[in-house]
């Protein structure tokens, strides 16, 4: 398997520091390039074109999300589509997770989560898979069906929409040999809609040891490691509309 190519956009050298260091340990990854502002990143990404570039949000000369918009603008002006980008942020406010997805990222991921979990991302979204941070999977999940709000600069009014790719083959071959009853898919629902389990009991009232058996039967069938991933393939899979 090659390697993963990476360049970093940070404009804090501790912390670009680190990351390098802690993803060239990795041997599956190659950071192959740096850059401390926007302005450079964006030269940066046009003639490096890694697979995976890391976008810190808060960079000095032009934030990060600017920085994806216009880099997915010279993608679709160029062809040049193999440069994934994964934004990283102490931000998981709902107006910049929204903004950013809308601008084009692939990928959002919190700065305070484990390297190790970095190194997952990076993979996961050069593989083609958004990476959603958990800490803001229940912001992307609401609005997933929903267009998001068009920037305020620029000319282009077109709504921007949160981009969702087609389910694997493999998971739709699972779904053929396992169909979630119509009680696991109104549990399913609930879940992509950020309920509880308490309150999916509530609303369908059923026991929350119900709600718990349904939602491992779920977990089994989506091959889902947890509720934020379930959702997440239901929704690709065109399961929850």
């Amino acid at each position: 398997m090659s390697e993963i190519s990476i360049i970093l956009i940070e404009d804090h050298d501790l912390t670009r520091m680190g990351l390098r260091a802690a993803l060239q340990a990795h041997s599956a990854l190659k950071v192959i390039g740096e850059a401390a502002n926007a302005t450079q990143g964006l030269k940066l990404l046009e003639t490096a074109k890694p697979d995976v570039a890391v976008v810190d949000i808060g960079l000095p000369d032009m934030d990060g999300i600017e920085l994806t918009r216009k880099f997915k603008r010279h993608q679709a002006e160029t062809g040049q589509t193999g440069t994934k980008i994964l934004i990283l942020t102490m931000d998981h406010t709902e107006d910049a997770v929204l903004a950013a997805f809308a601008a084009g990222a692939d990928s959002y991921y919190m700065k305070e989560t484990s390297i190790s979990k970095l190194t997952d991302a990076i993979q996961a979204t050069h593989g083609g898979n958004s990476w959603i941070d958990p800490a803001i999977a229940n912001v992307v999940l609401r609005k997933m069906r929903q267009g998001i709000p068009g920037e305020s600069q620029g000319s282009d009014k077109t709504p921007k929409t949160v981009k969702i790719e087609a389910l694997a083959s493999e998971y739709e071959q699972v779904l053929e040999t396992y169909p979630l009853t119509q009680r696991e898919l109104e549990i399913l629902e609930l879940i992509v809609a950020g309920c509880s389990n308490g309150q999916i009991a509530e609303k369908l009232y059923i026991t929350v040891g119900t709600v718990k058996t349904h939602v491992r039967n779920i977990l089994n069938k989506l091959c889902a490691d947890d509720r934020t991933q379930a959702a997440v393939r239901a929704l690709r899979s065109g399961l929850v509309a």
